[in-house]
Parts: C-alpha cells; sequence; structure tokens
C-alpha cells in the first residue's frame, strides 16, 4: 500500500431477482471521516451499517454514498381489492335502485368511485436480503474509488518527492555557504571591535571568545541535521502501509519551525531569500498534503 489521495469515485452493483442495487461513492478531502448516505425511504435504517462498511475501509474525507434501485422493487406496492367492503356497497346501491325504483344499473366505475373498495397496500422488505445486495454493491463501489484513490495517490507522492527534493537542495545551499557565512561574520565583528576600541589596548584573548561566542549564536548545525532528519521522516512516510495525511502535515510544520530559526540566526540577503524559497517549498508540499489520507 502507497499513500493515497482524498479524491476518487467508484461504482459497484448487485442484482438478484430481476432488481439491481447501484452503489455510486464520491470522496474529498477533509480533516475527519464526514459520510453523507442517500438511500431510498424504505431502507433507511441501513444507513448505521452502510456507515460502519465505509468506515472499515476508509480513513477519512468527505464521503458521498447514494444508492439506486432498478427493476422489480422488493417493496413496491399492491392495490388490493376489498371483497366484504364491494359487496356491501354493491348491495345497498341494488338496494336504492329497487325501493326508489331508480331506472339505473350498477357499473364498475360507480364502484370504483366508492372509498376503500380499492385500497393501495404497502409491502415491507426483507431487510437482510436486500443488505446483502446492497453490501455487496458497496463494496464493489468502495474498491473502484480505492483503485482511483490509490492511483491518485501515487501521483501526490512522485510529486511530493520532487518536491521535497527542490528543497533539499536549497538546504545543501545553506549547508556549503555556513562555514564562508561564519568567516566573514567573525571577520565583521573584528572589524568592528576593532573601530569602536581605536586606540585602545584589547585583549586577543576576550576578543575570540566574544567572536566564538558570537559563531556559536550564528550556528544553525542543530536546524540543518533536524531538517535532514525530518526530510528521511517524510520519505518513509511516502512508502508507509497506514494512512499518512496527519503526519505528513505536522512534519510540514516542525520544517517551517526549523526554516523560521535558521534565517532568525543568519542575518544575511542570500540566505534570507533562500529561506523564503524553502518557505515556498513548505506551502506548496502542504497543498498536496491536504488531499492524502
Amino acid at each position: 500500500m502507497r499513500p493515497r489521495s482524498m479524491t476518487g469515485f467508484g461504482r459497484g452493483e448487485a442484482s438478484e431477482g430481476g432488481r439491481t442495487w447501484v452503489a455510486e461513492v464520491r470522496t474529498v478531502n477533509h480533516r475527519f471521516l464526514d459520510q453523507r448516505v442517500v438511500l431510498p425511504r424504505l431502507f433507511a435504517a441501513l444507513e448505521e451499517p452502510v456507515k460502519k462498511k465505509v468506515a472499515s475501509m476508509l480513513d477519512r474525507g468527505r464521503v458521498d454514498i447514494t444508492f439506486s434501485l432498478h427493476g422489480i422493487s422488493p417493496a413496491e406496492p399492491h392495490l388490493v381489492v376489498n371483497d366484504s367492503v364491494a359487496r356491501q356497497y354493491h348491495r345497498c346501491l341494488q338496494q336504492l335502485v329497487e325501493d326508489y325504483r331508480i331506472d339505473a344499473e350498477i357499473s364498475l366505475r360507480d364502484m370504483l368511485t366508492l372509498r376503500d373498495v380499492v385500497s393501495l397496500e404497502e409491502q415491507h422488505p426483507d431487510m437482510d436480503a436486500e443488505w446483502a445486495l446492497i453490501s455487496a454493491a458497496l463494496e464493489a463501489a468502495l474498491h473502484d474509488c480505492d483503485t482511483m484513490r490509490e492511483q491518485e495517490g501515487q501521483a501526490l507522492a512522485r510529486d511530493l518527492l520532487g518536491r521535497l527534493a527542490r528543497f533539499e537542495s536549497i538546504v545543501r545551499q545553506i549547508d556549503n555557504r555556513i562555514p564562508e557565512l561564519l568567516r566573514q561574520r567573525q571577520q565583521e565583528l573584528r572589524l568592528r571591535v576593532a573601530k569602536l576600541l581605536e586606540g585602545l589596548d584589547l585583549d586577543p584573548l576576550r576578543l575570540a571568545q566574544e567572536a566564538a561566542i558570537m559563531a556559536d549564536k550564528s550556528d544553525v548545525t542543530e536546524e540543518i541535521t533536524r531538517l535532514g532528519s525530518h526530510m528521511a521522516q517524510f520519505r518513509a512516510y511516502l512508502v508507509s502501509d497506514e494512512p499518512v495525511g496527519r503526519r505528513l502535515d505536522f512534519l510540514l510544520q516542525e520544517f517551517l519551525r526549523e526554516v523560521n530559526t535558521l534565517s532568525s540566526k543568519i542575518a544575511n540577503a542570500g540566505i534570507a531569500h533562500l529561506a523564503v524559497e524553502m518557505k515556498n517549498e513548505i506551502e506548496k508540499l502542504r497543498e498536496q498534503v491536504q488531499n492524502i489520507e
């Protein structure tokens, strides 16, 4: 398994006895698992089992699951003739004709206008049998969606690795320039102190100590080392068998923390420019990571 995108679509079907259930699953990015299930009204009780099945396969994302039933419905209403009521109506109408000597015949149309002669009787579906079909259609749709999410995830991983390589190259540039920057900083310090104390007797050892302290404050070795560790972790997560989106997002926050510390330690225009480039790459990485489960 590799990182999966949170964007995907899947469709699945399951058929039996002249009816077909169709499930469609659409997913987009979201911080948590947020589900919306649309089922025919008679099968609303199956919403919770559907959500549990989805939760067993997806870690996070906004998920829309829509079901539709085609063919013969297991709960199609039936029209029923109430024979007892119809006979009573018929006897009453005949008695009216005879008692009042009405010159008329009783027709079917007359009977159908009478209340409760024909009624609509709703059927109750076998939920266990329907769940078997709904579950099969849903599982097929989820697997279809998962395939798409994996393909999209592979593309995201390639893009992330490319951006991480660009970020790493900037870190190397800074690391390579650190020794020269420290020498420049020490030289600037000596010149500044010499100018301020011109004509005064200055202890060379004391000057060397102060220069060492200044150099130590400008040392970004720890930040460079931590960034290297974070980048190694980032690459390891991209081949993990678990959902890693949140972990990658947290790592990128640590990236930014180290870059901010590094740029504040080295007051140099060239390094400041490189730090801006690094932050720009981090932002691009974060945009892509938001789509990873």
